[in-house]
């Protein structure tokens, strides 16, 4: 039988329980209508307008972002505005919208669990695990198999990540051990000051801002801490979309799903000094 939204919706909420977003997120169905056919799913960290396009050129019925497009409260969705010219395009293409955020995040799949196995952590754990379960929580840290260096670590980081135009940034000393590695997909500076953090030998994150971080390292120098690499946001969560791809096939074999390839990071380029 043909899967309709209602059925795709309820093995979302499977996957990443909405139990399990922050309070201040809005994961779940933004747009479309639940008793309608379902054959063609596009995955996407980002509802912006090149996504938003690929979704509806290509006939897609779902597009389920990684950021919620509403995510903070608007007064208009005019079409003059960016958020209701997409919420038009996608109504009038009969394109449903959900979001699948933070409580994407803390799953044993999510983003942060992607990036670690694919970094090649082992016995990787929640930095921050969930009260009623240990298995899920924000962030990941574990051990590299084989210890290598921070420049070793931002080189394999370059290559494992889709390409954007800031790179992966490192504050600490490129020959510096790392053994013991703390990941958090998305922005991560929120979780700088954890003790699983600061006693790991390097941080992987994105978003880090300026004040946090020159006070991170600065402790670093006074009483230890992890060397840090900065990278793209949205390149962090980029990862997670095949995992998250493979359940949704694994749970509607009749199902389309595709991850979208377009680069929504949204810097173009940068100039070296």
């Amino acid at each position: 039988m043909p899967a309709t939204l209602a059925d795709v919706l309820s093995t979302v909420e499977r996957l990443w329980p909405v139990a399990g977003a922050e309070p201040w997120d809005a994961p779940g169905l933004v747009t479309g209508d639940p008793s309608r056919e379902v054959s063609r799913v596009l995955l996407a960290v980002d509802a912006v307008a090149a996504t938003v396009d690929e979704a509806v050129t290509s006939g897609s019925d779902l597009m389920i972002a990684h950021h919620p497009l509403l995510l903070r409260g608007v007064t208009s969705i005019a079409e003059d505005r960016y958020k209701g010219a997409l919420l038009a395009r996608l109504i009038r293409a009969d394109c449903a919208l959900v979001g699948a955020h933070t409580n994407a995040d803390v799953v044993e799949s999510g983003t942060s669990a992607v990036l670690a196995e694919r970094l090649g952590l082992v016995d990787a754990v929640p930095i921050v695990p969930d009260a009623t379960d240990a298995a899920r929580g924000l962030g990941r840290v574990g051990r590299l198999a084989e210890p290598t260096t921070l420049g070793r670590l931002a080189r394999r980081l370059a290559e494992l990540l889709p390409p954007t135009a800031t790179g992966v940034r490192a504050a600490g000393g490129f020959e510096d051990a790392v053994e013991v590695v703390a990941v958090c997909g998305g922005a991560g500076d929120s979780l700088l000051a954890h003790e699983a953090v600061r006693s790991a030998d390097a941080y992987v994150t994105a978003d880090l801002r300026h004040h946090p971080a020159s006070e991170a390292r600065e402790q670093a120098m006074l009483g230890g801490g992890p060397g840090l690499l900065d990278v793209s946001h949205w390149a962090s969560e980029w990862l997670w979309l095949d995992a998250a791809a493979r359940e949704l096939r694994d749970a509607h074999p009749a199902l389309e799903v595709v991850v979208s390839d377009l680069r929504t990071d949204p810097w173009d380029f940068q100039v070296v000094q």
